[in-house]
């Protein structure tokens, strides 16, 4: 849920809804030069206590971590006074809601590059960590603090969207303040190039949310779920999320998913670093120079990526596609999502392969994968199969893909190699939540305090 930190209004004025259209399909890029980012987010705790860490604390906190991570030639970015994110070569460091760290890495070459920069990023977060007494969790949802427990970061685009989300759904402070995902940002060569992609991210994100299912606590005890922050999407606000049924519809291109993004009510709007609560208005308004938030003025195009980036769909589209249905998790799954999307999307038999292998699911079907996903992983049915099943089919068609793109480390091994855990997990049918409820019911004693140990980076 990472934000822009523009001033706002910058970039030339909007006139036409073509500009909007225009403004994705600049995305385009010819398949030599597409790229992969990989975004994860983690909790920060206490090692004294196992508690969520505070902003601002006499011991370990959010801003030491921030200022700790500048040794490392990350710069600062502060709002109203306080650093809030840092950037460095591409990347940047960012806060979600509950002080959930997030790294947004560089567009890079291949899978490769991506677990290298995970990997130095880990052991950086780790040096500082040690140092001021925090540790970090990966888990796709806080296992033990309640949501009056969990502290809010600076950041005013937080206060609007915490005032608005009660307002849409049940669900939306937990997903704010409580969740973690793990998800990758994929390029697209056409119109058409694009619409597959979606179309077969859409499809195959219950895989993804399976296999890397990794949140069943809530408030020190079990919640029911393999994913519970799968299910939590679920409710958080249905103007924004969801499987976008709509994208598998005849004529579906950049125009109808522009149509969709304006239906969604806004946030906020941005002037002079000031965000400026527009929740509930409306970007067609906008568009008129009648926004109430902002009278007499028209968007810009960063108003247009701001609005873009309050949109939460399993799979979202900018000016590239990214894939957001996954638990966070341990430091060898975060190199396993870009390699799954990478081998599906990235070599073109791979993707016509999982094309042909959904493309007569229906709606219903695609919407009871989503929620069937989030609370039985792998053991979800679908037709006369089992999404366990469908996990190894798919699983094939991107390792197949990842040895055609033929991206070697410097040991002579394929991108390949990242698919290996997931591949043990579809055999088994053993989801990671499951791992850690067999643990929580036996060797845990019922206590979910080992997570903080077990599950630490």
């Amino acid at each position: 849920m990472s934000g822009t930190y523009n001033q706002g209004g910058e970039g030339p004025r909007i006139e036409t809804k073509a500009q909007l259209i225009e403004h994705i399909s600049a995305g385009e890029k010819p398949a030599s030069q597409f790229k992969l980012g990989t975004e994860h987010e983690k909790f920060g705790f206490t090692t004294d206590g196992h508690n969520p860490l505070p902003y601002e604390s006499e011991g370990a906190s959010v801003r030491k971590m921030l200022e700790g991570l500048t040794r490392f030639g990350w710069q600062p970015i502060e709002e109203n006074g306080k650093p809030v994110a840092l950037k460095r070569d591409g990347g940047s460091i960012t806060l979600e809601p509950g002080g959930q760290f997030e790294l947004s890495g560089a567009p890079l070459d291949n899978v490769h590059e991506t677990c290298r920069e995970v990997n130095s990023h880990l052991r950086e977060v780790r040096e500082v960590a040690d140092e001021i007494g925090a540790g970090f969790l990966g888990l796709g949802f806080s296992p033990k603090w309640a949501l009056e427990d969990t502290p809010m970061m600076p950041k005013d685009r937080y206060q609007i969207m915490k005032a608005y989300m009660p307002k849409v759904g049940t669900l939306g402070h937990q997903m704010m303040f409580r969740s973690c995902t793990v998800q990758t940002n994929l390029d697209f060569s056409t119109e058409a190039d694009m619409v597959k992609k979606l179309r077969v991210s859409l499809a195959l994100q219950p895989v993804a949310t399976a296999l890397f299912a990794n949140s069943p606590f809530k408030d020190g005890g079990l919640n029911g779920y393999m994913s519970y922050r799968a299910h939590v999407w679920t409710d958080t606000d249905n103007n924004r999320t969801g499987d976008l049924p709509f994208a598998f519809e005849e004529g579906f291109g950049y125009e109808q998913y522009v149509d969709w993004a304006l239906d969604a009510p806004m946030y906020f709007v941005k002037r002079k670093g000031v965000f400026l609560d527009a929740s509930g208005q409306d970007f067609r308004a906008f568009l008129k120079g009648e926004l109430p938030a902002l009278p007499g003025e028209i968007p810009t195009i960063t108003d247009w990526e701001d609005h873009l980036s309050t949109l939460f769909p399993e799979v979202r589209l900018k000016t590239f596609i990214e894939q957001r249905g996954a638990d966070g998790g341990p430091w060898n799954r975060l190199c396993a999502l870009p390699a799954f999307w990478v081998g599906l999307l990235y070599d073109d038999a791979a993707l016509n392969a999982a094309w042909d292998y959904v493309k007569d699911w229906t709606d219903e079907e695609r919407a009871n994968l989503r929620t069937g996903a989030a609370k039985h992983a792998l053991k979800t049915p679908f037709r006369d199969r089992t999404l366990q099943m469908i996990a190894k089919d798919v699983l094939a068609i991107s390792r197949s893909g990842l040895k055609a793109r033929g991206m070697l480390n410097a040991h002579g091994e394929h991108e390949a190699l990242f698919l290996d855990d997931l591949d043990e997990i579809a055999k088994s049918g053993v989801c990671p939540a499951e791992r850690l409820i067999e643990r929580f019911n036996g060797a845990w004693g019922g206590s979910v305090e080992p997570v903080f140990e077990e599950a630490a980076y």
